[in-house]
């Protein structure tokens, strides 16, 4: 038997690291392919872009691993049904779940290098690949501007637009920009239709060319005398054109290489992320106490008791209102009513952040138990290639890797609905990150069973001879019926 292991084993490791290098290499042309553009033409050295490339591949290991080990289990017992050796060896006795026993053994030792590689080296290179990405953006900062949000990248300034648009994606649509360092802290605002961005190689500075706009600027501040900032408030006007130079200096004085982002969910160890998850649902929990607290004293929710407690002992009406007249009553609920709007104005306004900080704590969550599950994915693509390699019986390169790339997608496709409803709390953060997993599992169970007992994935004439002994109780029963 041990010559017979030796042969599986090998029969399988071959395909799977050729598979491997050839889907990493996929994988890592397409990352690089889509963030090109914004690394090319900033002037960084040959040395810089080889270890941002080199930080990106470990980044994509965890995902090449496991579909490595799908396609390359489908290839295998593939292989081996295709050259009748899989009959061979169970008409000697010897069972499917023998026969793949030395493979599931080292598919184990996979998933487990796959665990230590997304709990230590994936979490630094992420951390490594995503500051230099971030900081070769910077490089060019009208590339790091986001729109649809303020972005706060340029120290002393404000900018919003609602679009970006362009081959340099230079052009925005809709801007505001709110200069903080004007006038010693007075506000400073200047929006426009239209706007251009212009930077020189080199320059200091990056130049705004506005376009059909306002100017808005305060001549005073709280600090002023309120006779002062009644003379003169401020100042505004309209502009056809408008040219503003921001001085972007500070950010060609950056290392590329240096950190500033240390706390995003995936630079993250599972340690880590475990103790970030618990501070972040001990901050989220107090600030739903003091968003309860806060609406309970507004609404005098602690002296409406203190009053319900003095009307009792004066043995008075706990209906409040019966111990007013008509005018008092009108006026006490025009108050509430006034009171109780005022509050759902602010809990409408506070929605917003209470969205993020949920979503921030199910990101922990979910990237926690994310991690554990795609580590254990290795284990259940195995279960799933190899039963389907055996039933096809269908060998080489061509449909084993359209099988592998149709069920990896559904597996990605799964575990990307439950990372969103997890996010939206539509689902917890422990189901939405095994979601795909508790999917597909049993799935690999069926086709493990069918596999052992050398059924097909589905038998046809079953599903049809179904159908017909269907039909033919009806015809008996018309047929009785006309008797």
């Amino acid at each position: 038997m041990k010559k017979l292991d030796i042969y599986i084993l090998k029969s399988f490791i071959q395909p799977f690291f050729a598979t491997f290098f050839v889907i990493l290499f996929v994988l890592v042309l397409q990352a690089v392919w889509v963030g090109f553009d914004e690394i090319s033409g900033k002037g960084v050295d040959m040395s810089f872009i080889l270890k941002f490339v080199g930080y990106l591949t470990l980044t994509v290991v965890p995902m090449a691993m496991p579909i490595g080990i799908l396609l390359s289990s489908i290839m295998a017992l593939g292989n081996f049904a295709e050259n009748y050796e899989f009959a061979a060896v169970k008409s000697a006795g010897i069972s499917l779940r023998r026969f793949i026993m030395p493979v599931m053994i080292f598919t184990i030792f996979l998933s487990g290098i796959n665990f230590l590689f997304l709990n230590y080296v994936y979490p630094h290179a992420t951390l490594k690949q995503k500051n230099m990405f971030l900081n070769v953006k910077k490089k060019q900062p009208a590339l790091a501007l986001v729109a649809g949000t303020f972005n706060t990248e340029i120290p002393g300034y404000t900018i919003k637009f609602d679009e970006k648009y362009g081959e340099e994606q230079n052009f925005l649509r809709n801007v505001q920009i709110s200069d903080l360092k004007a006038n010693k802290g007075k506000l400073k605002v200047i929006t426009a239709k239209d706007a251009e961005i212009t930077t020189e190689e080199g320059s200091k500075y990056m130049t705004f060319i506005l376009k059909d706009g306002h100017y808005y600027e305060e001549l005073t501040n709280k600090r002023d005398k309120k006779d002062e900032r009644i003379k003169m408030p401020a100042s505004k006007a309209t502009f056809d054109t408008y040219t503003i130079n921001i001085d972007i200096s500070s950010f060609n004085n950056d290392d590329l290489e240096s950190e500033k982002y240390k706390n995003h969910h995936q630079m993250l160890s599972l340690n880590q992320l475990r103790n970030q998850s618990d501070t972040t649902k001990i901050n989220y929990d107090k600030y739903i106490k003091n968003r309860s607290d806060q609406l309970y004293f507004a609404l005098g929710g602690d002296r409406l008791l203190k009053n319900v407690d003095t009307l009792k002992t004066k043995n008075l009406d706990i209906d409040i209102l019966k111990n007013f007249d008509l005018s008092k009553k009108v006026n006490i609920v025009t108050a509430a009513i006034q009171n109780v709007n005022r509050e759902i104005i602010n809990m409408t306004n506070s929605t917003e952040s209470f969205k993020i900080k949920r979503k921030t704590l199910n990101l922990f969550d979910h990237e926690f138990h994310n991690r554990l599950a795609f580590s254990f994915a290795c284990l259940v693509l195995f279960f799933i290639g190899a039963p389907l390699g055996s039933i096809i019986r269908k060998g080489g390169f061509g449909l084993p890797m359209v099988m592998a790339i149709i069920i990896f997608v559904i597996y990605f496709f799964i575990s990307s609905f439950g990372r969103n409803l997890a996010e939206e709390s539509a689902i917890s953060a422990s189901l939405g990150g095994w979601l795909s997993t508790i999917v597909l599992l049993p799935f690999g169970v069926i086709l493990t069973m069918r596999a052992a007992k050398d059924k097909g994935m589905f038998n046809i004439d079953t599903f049809f001879n179904s159908f017909n002994k269907f039909f033919r109780r009806i015809k008996l029963k018309k047929d009785k019926a006309k008797r």
